[in-house]
């Protein structure tokens, strides 16, 4: 009798091309022979090769759902372009979640109730749950990374009062010692909530001001700049420019990631926001930065403050946008969007669900770091072999 082992390589490594990223758990414990062309396939030489696609995690009605996009088609005369396959993330659906973030193959996920964190390795099926040392309140922020020692940690930011997007303190949980520690830095700038950071190769970067008094002094023209929190030293870099001048948050401004190596900035105007560019670093590191256009494009609408997540394709030289439609008040919800915007004018999008409309949203207490708008990880996720989980809890599990 043929069983799975007996299966030529070759049809092995062709069926896992085809299972979704967080079902290679079960699919890897069949035999080892699966297990160690399940490593091949992720990892191994033909990984970068079979990359073609986007793939990467997103909420949906507070939900984790993974996300697959594929744009090899989307300029074909035969119209083959394959529609986004988000599917919910059944491992952890008996969560809420109201933020999510990813860095080296681990995704973490801010409870929607502040009651904990949650940190998942969807190629091992390893989860790690997280305590406050006090309490989690509704404005923190977060950021997850690792130092020169690969010891992944996540930065916290802390704010009293979340509608007034002031930063009072920071403190940093170290997965290592399994604690977490007030830092000694003083905060000297102001991250706004809709401002998501993004981790490069360690460090996060967060578009942020200059807090708006210095010394009881209420100060003026305060330009915007890029900052970078190094993991290693447990201290922000100096301010770093962007890719504009901008005074006073007069640009809408979201990152994303580009394989890892290069940061990449989506920026609008609040007084011509029908017009969208994005900028890709050619060098970046917590002290210097230096950028160049990658697009820019008249779209006709403004990307929604609290959605605009995006990811840029250079191959087929497109960005994609994710939003929510224009604000319609008398309905009870709204549709999310993915944008696809090329740099020879390409422009198509798709429908990827619905959420509650934001006047409705508001109406029940909401806000906007609960409220369920299509947040997807800024870049393609892409696995690793960290381990979250000591040897007795494996053990643990197994049994």
């Amino acid at each position: 009798m043929t069983t799975m082992g007996d299966l030529p390589g070759d049809l092995v490594e062709d069926i896992l091309s085809r299972v979704p990223m967080t079902s290679l758990r079960a699919i890897r414990s069949t035999c080892k022979k699966w297990n160690s062309l399940s490593k091949n396939q992720i990892f191994g030489k033909k990984a970068t090769a079979a990359r073609k696609q986007f793939m990467g995690f997103m909420m949906k009605d507070s939900r984790l759902c993974s996300i697959e996009f594929d744009l090899q088609g989307i300029r074909n005369d035969d119209g083959n372009f394959v529609d986004p396959s988000i599917k919910q993330v059944s491992k952890l659906d008996q969560f809420e979640v109201s933020q999510v973030f990813h860095c080296d193959g681990l995704v973490l996920c801010v409870i929607k109730d502040n009651t904990g964190l949650l940190v998942w390795n969807p190629y091992l099926g390893q989860t790690r749950w997280i305590q406050p040392r006090n309490n989690f309140q509704m404005g923190d922020r977060y950021a997850l990374g690792y130092d020169n020692n690969r010891n992944h940690k996540i930065l916290r930011i802390f704010d009293l009062y979340p509608s007034r997007n002031r930063v009072f303190g920071y403190e940093v949980y170290d997965f290592s010692s399994n604690s977490w520690k007030l830092l000694d830095v003083n905060p000297e700038w102001d991250i706004q909530s809709h401002h998501r950071g993004v981790s490069l190769k360690g460090n996060t970067y967060f578009p942020a001001q200059k807090k708006k008094t210095e010394g009881g002094i209420k100060t003026t023209n305060i330009e915007d700049v890029l900052l970078c929190f190094d993991f290693t030293s447990e201290r922000f870099g100096p301010p770093l420019p962007l890719p504009f001048h901008s005074y006073n948050a007069e640009f809408f401004v979201s990152l994303s990631c580009v394989r890892e190596e290069q940061l990449a900035m989506l920026y609008q105007r609040w007084e011509a926001c029908e017009t969208i560019e994005i900028c890709v670093t050619n060098k970046i590191d917590p002290n210097t930065v230096s950028w160049s256009k990658f697009l820019i494009t008249f779209t006709g609408f403004p990307v929604d403050t609290f959605s605009g997540s995006f990811f840029i394709d250079e191959e087929k030289k497109v960005a994609v946008v994710f939003d929510l439609d224009r604000y319609k008040p008398t309905e009870t919800c709204r549709y999310q969007i993915a944008h696809i915007i090329g740099q020879d004018e390409y422009f198509k999008s798709v429908n990827i669900g619905v959420a509650p409309n934001l006047a409705i949203s508001y109406k029940v207490g909401f806000t906007p770091t609960a409220y369920c708008v299509p947040l997807v990880c800024s870049s393609s996720y892409v696995p690793s072999l960290v381990q979250l989980q000591n040897q007795q809890t494996r053990q643990k599990e197994r049994k």
